[in-house]
């Protein structure tokens, strides 16, 4: 079994837990990374919820909820987590609630899953294996137009179109089924190999987030998350790439400023329904963890507490 390594651990626990007998969310459980040591600050009246996309980590998730009272998991997207608070009666009074956005190390390192090319494997890249549109599914589909918005919005990848081309002249032939055979494909097409890093990196990475919904889903978080906060609930989010770590930028700056109104306009401070504030800056992992784990190199962390 890979092992998985969980990025900014102690920094995102004690960022999030505030009341160690309250509601705690852990939207991306994973393999119980954070989960576990959430469970070890929290007091015998702590609860706390994991949600997962994945199967895989369904499984670790069921043993943990079997070996502690206090925890329970759903099979689903942190997407839908409002739906899960309000099932429990709890909607507005969360405490916190974290999410550790991208993919794990099981999901990458685990050629079945499709999602690196660095193993081949079966093109599907689906966190959720048993629903939705693989990635094999895709790229025999999917029109120029689509595959050039997917790849530059998604990957900022300039050689969108180049690579949309490509695949569509080789599917003709015979169809993708493969990650190497795709990778071999998007490199072909690359004219700029850059240096360090694998020529089909950025449209792999687009094509995940496509297939997974993975910025959909985020902006749905942000929103259903600041209404099932209580007052002084936190908002822990680890993002790896700048697309996610813009957006929760964003939501948080939005919020803390309020509503956009006018210039001058004769209004209190208090009338700007300001929802948020930031705890802290934006945490980065230092030398030692990006020297255990390298892929923690990338990741950003931002903590925000719910005003009202």
């Amino acid at each position: 079994m890979t092992k998985h390594i969980t990025v900014l651990l102690d920094q995102a626990v004690e960022g999030l837990i505030t009341e160690p007998n309250g509601f705690y969310i852990d939207g991306t459980f994973g393999r119980g990374g954070h989960s576990r040591l959430v469970l070890a600050g929290l007091g015998e009246q702590g609860r706390l919820l994991g949600v997962d996309k994945d199967p895989e980590a369904v499984v670790v998730a069921d043993a943990l909820q079997a070996e502690d009272g206090r925890f329970e998991i759903e099979h689903g997207s942190f997407a839908d987590m409002d739906a899960f608070a309000r099932e429990r009666g709890l909607e507005g009074k969360v405490d916190g609630i974290l999410v550790d956005l991208g993919v794990s190390s099981p999901q990458l390192d685990v050629a079945e899953r499709g999602f690196s090319f660095m193993n081949d494997g079966p093109l599907d890249m689906r966190m959720n294996t048993a629903a939705g549109q693989s990635a094999a599914e895709w790229v025999s589909s999917a029109g120029e137009e689509e595959m050039v918005r997917v790849f530059k919005v998604y990957g900022e990848e300039k050689f969108g179109t180049r690579m949309a081309r490509a695949i569509i002249a080789y599917r003709a032939e015979q169809p993708i089924t493969r990650t190497v055979q795709l990778a071999n494909i998007l490199a072909e097409a690359n004219p700029v190999w850059p240096k360090r890093k694998h020529p089909a990196t950025k449209a792999f990475q687009a094509i995940r987030i496509h297939v997974n919904n993975e910025l959909g889903d985020l902006e749905l978080m942000l929103d259903r998350a600041l209404e099932i906060l209580k007052p002084g609930g936190r908002l822990v989010c680890i993002s790896f790439h700048s697309l996610e770590d813009r957006m929760v930028k964003r939501f948080i700056r939005q919020h803390e400023k309020g509503m956009d109104l006018p210039k001058g306009l004769p209004v209190t401070d208090a009338q700007l329904n300001k929802r948020l504030k930031s705890i802290g800056k934006a945490v980065k992992a230092e030398a030692g963890e990006v020297g255990e784990n390298v892929r923690s190199r990338s990741a950003v962390m931002r903590i925000a507490e719910k005003l009202k």
